[in-house]
């Protein structure tokens, strides 16, 4: 993983990252929002952030973190399904 934010990324190469989209409007795992909002999950706190720091490399290490940290995911984002993203495309709203 990558720890000094996206300006310093490489990218000519793939970085990935665990996102979720908000089931609900003023879902659980971020009040306030509307239903459908796409957020990005910061790895150090298994949260929605709006300053996603910390890429993973490759889809399966983000696959691994969320396997390893579902429990945590499942409690503190209740109905979303978390899933690893390109963070290019999903940055460019493609994905």
């Amino acid at each position: 993983m990558h720890g000094d934010g996206l300006v310093d990324l490489d990218c000519r190469r793939a970085w990935w990252a665990p996102a979720v989209i908000a089931p609900e409007r003023n879902w659980s795992g971020a009040p306030g929002c509307r239903r459908g909002a796409r957020f990005l999950l910061d790895p150090a706190t298994c949260r929605v952030s709006s300053q996603q720091q910390r890429p993973f490399e490759s889809r399966g290490e983000c696959l691994q973190w969320i396997m390893a940290h579902r429990r945590q995911l499942r409690e503190g984002l209740p109905g979303a399904e978390v899933r690893p993203v390109n963070l290019a495309r999903w940055l460019l709203g493609l994905e």
